[in-house]
Parts: C-alpha cells; structure tokens; sequence
C-alpha cells in the first residue's frame, strides 16, 4: 500500500494509506528530549535521520514517537550511518513510563518494522532508554523532605533552565569526606542517569550503607551539566565549538560548567575526595559493551583508580557485571591527548583540586554490557555497587589514617 506524506511543523510528518483519510499515522519528534528529521517516503518504508544540530562530528542519538491506527504497518530506515543499538531500538507503548529493547533478531540493518495493535495507538522509540527531567523529578518526589537530601539550583541555562544541584548524605554537619558525581556532559548519554539514580537511592535508603554515607559523606550530584541539550534532545556530543566535557580549561562558555567550577572548591573545604563523571561510549566497538574507567594520564591518579577498580569488581552483585580488568589506560584506544584537542575534561579538572584522591569517568553502556542486557533497573543497580565500592574506597583512607 501506497503511503503519501505531508509535512507538518517542527519535526512532524503526517502519512495516509492510500487514499484512505482514516487510516493515517504521525512521526513526531516534537516534545522534550525528540530527536529526528524525516527524509522522504518509498512504498511502506519511511527514511529517517538523527538530527545533528550543532555537532561538528556524526552521533547516533535519535528518539520519536508515532501515533497510528489500529492494524498500520510502517518500516523505519535510517539513511547514512547506521545508528540503531546491539538490542535494536528502546521502545514505550504507554507514553514513555516504561520501555523494552526490540532486540536484534527484530532490527536489520539501519531499519525495523512495527505493526500497531488494537491497544496501543501510540509508540515511542529512541536509540536507547531515555531519561529527562521529568524522570528526575518523580524520582525526588519519593524523597519530598527527606532530611538527608536538599535541592537547589545550581544555575540557569543560556535557555533559562534550571540546572538542578542535589545534595545528599551528611549536609546538616561536618562531613568526614565529600564526593562530586556529574552526569550528561554529553546530553545523549541517558543510561548513566539511571546509575546516578541508583546511587543516590543508596545514599538516601535505610540501610547500613545508607546510614553510613549519611553519617560520613555528602554527596554533590549535578543530574544535567548539559540541561538544554537534555531536554531540546541534542547529541551534545562533540557540540560546536566545544561540549560540555571539554570546556573545563580557561573560561568555561557554559553556565553550568562555569557554576560547577566557581562552586565546587568553595564547597569542598579540603573534603573532596572523589569526582566521578557518568558517561555512556560509542554505539559500536572494542570498549562498547564493558563497564569500563577511563585511565588518567597522571600516574597518582591511575594509582587511584586501579585501586577503586579492583574494589569496584569485589563489590559487585549486580548483572552488569564489572571488571578491573576493563579500564582504559591513558594512551589506549581514544583515550589519547589528541582526542581532547588541547581541552580539559570534568575528570582531569577534578583531579587537579587539592583535596581529591580519585578522579574518572566511567562509561556505562548504552545496550549491553557483555551478553546481558542494560535496563534501568540494573543501570540503577550498578549505581548502588558504586556506592558500596566508595564506602569501601574511603574507609581504606580511614585505615591509613589511623
């Protein structure tokens, strides 16, 4: 059956069957964190393309929804590089409350095929599992005057929108130890949001871990350092002139990045002992489907971080599993000085504050880690083995201290 197209605004495209006015369908990338820009219609098939915006370089982040007639069948082909996932496209029938991966024996190629059923009149699908402002804040509600959590903002976009700054544990006192956790430097990356979710619920959760960070260590957690490109559904990846996890060096052109760096050392009063930067990697390759931290080019540093490495691996009992093995030595792979281009990370700036003994980044994937599959349930779950790998971490400088 012939499909006929008619474009409407922003990034929308209605489609007709035939010449059946009743049997239509809408893509549309039109709502917060919608990314994608139609390209033309071919018999069933509809081209598609993620919408690069600013990046100077190719990403692969995309997210759109349909809504459609009972029985309509539509094919999805991507043109230029392929950039659907190792499980195929996240998808949500019930307005993006929960998701599940297609999977690969359902994807060929740059391109899958979806038929609606009588129940579900809408659908929404994005590169991976999406996570945006609103999932931030039903998130907090569970925690609406908890004593050991407090919200402030931290800063306003260049767009006017709040850049949230929690913190979390011991912030009635003095704490023994501070840590600094950010996240979306890259505006794409939605999977380390779960991490960062998971983290703070141990933080915040009546258990003896939760109760030892809450005697011992406040938490500074920065959810969007790139809140505009989170919620306009950029890359943020390689963003012109330069993204957010390369603007830590001479004068910051983001607010947040500025905010992050005129706050942070005021803060930390000599406290600061660990900074760690929640990225997602690539859609593809060597390093792609491993829980893996990035090796700083200072040896004191990837001292430090071998040692949390090998901790990290002991403590875990979620299903993404973790070894220290992984790690990305500085000099290996991307990690090189040329793939900075003279710019400073949020990692290597948070290893240069005075206080801090471990500063990284670690990257979480996007779809699998190994042969399981990544959820927002064990994403989370990986953020309460980091938890429980810090508590560990620190409590060996108490036993040098004492």
């Amino acid at each position: 059956m012939k499909l006929l197209g008619l474009l409407l605004p922003a990034t929308s495209l209605l489609f007709i069957l035939g010449n059946n006015s009743n049997s239509t369908f809408i893509i549309d990338a039109d709502f917060p964190g919608g990314n994608i820009i139609p390209d033309k219609i071919e018999d069933n098939t509809i081209f598609l393309r993620p919408d690069q915006r600013d990046s100077s370089t190719w990403w692969f982040y995309w997210y759109f929804k349909v809504q459609g007639n009972t029985g309509d069948t539509f094919r999805i082909r991507f043109n230029g590089k392929n950039p659907i996932g190792t499980q195929g496209p996240a998808f949500s029938t019930d307005g993006a409350k929960t998701w599940s991966w297609f999977g690969p024996q359902n994807t060929q190629e740059s391109s899958f095929t979806y038929t609606f059923d009588q129940h579900h009149k809408e659908v929404r699908f994005c590169f991976s599992i999406p996570y945006l402002e609103t999932n931030l804040q039903k998130f907090l509600l569970k925690y609406t005057d908890h004593p050991n959590l407090a919200i402030h903002e931290l800063c306003r976009t260049r767009k006017g929108r709040t850049v949230e700054r929690l913190q979390a544990g011991k912030i009635d006192g003095n704490p023994k130890y501070r840590i600094l956790l950010t996240a979306r430097h890259h505006a794409c990356e939605m999977i380390a949001s779960y991490t960062l979710e998971g983290f703070l619920e141990t933080v915040l959760s009546d258990t003896d871990l939760g109760l030892w960070f809450r005697n011992n260590v406040e938490i500074l957690a920065i959810p969007f350092v790139d809140k505009d490109g989170v919620e306009d559904g950029d890359q943020g990846k390689n963003r012109k002139p330069h993204d957010h996890n390369r603007d830590y060096g001479g004068d910051s052109i983001y607010p947040s990045v500025r905010a992050i760096r005129n706050f942070v050392p005021k803060w930390s009063e000599e406290k600061l002992k660990v900074a760690l930067d929640l990225h997602c990697p690539y859609i593809s390759g060597q390093y792609n489907e491993i829980i893996y931290i990035v090796g700083s080019s200072n040896p004191d540093v990837w001292r430090q971080q071998q040692k949390f490495a090998s901790i990290l691996e002991s403590v875990c009992v979620g299903s993404l599993l973790y070894s220290a093995d992984s790690s990305l030595p500085f000099g290996t792979d991307w990690n090189t000085a040329s793939n900075y281009g003279g710019h400073k990370s949020c990692a290597r700036w948070a290893a240069e504050q005075h206080s801090v003994l471990l500063a990284t980044t670690i990257e979480i994937p996007y779809a699998n880690v190994g042969s399981v599959v990544v959820t927002a349930g064990n994403a989370r779950d990986f953020g309460r083995d980091l938890a429980h790998a810090l508590c560990k971490y620190l409590e060996g400088i108490d036993n040098k201290l004492n």
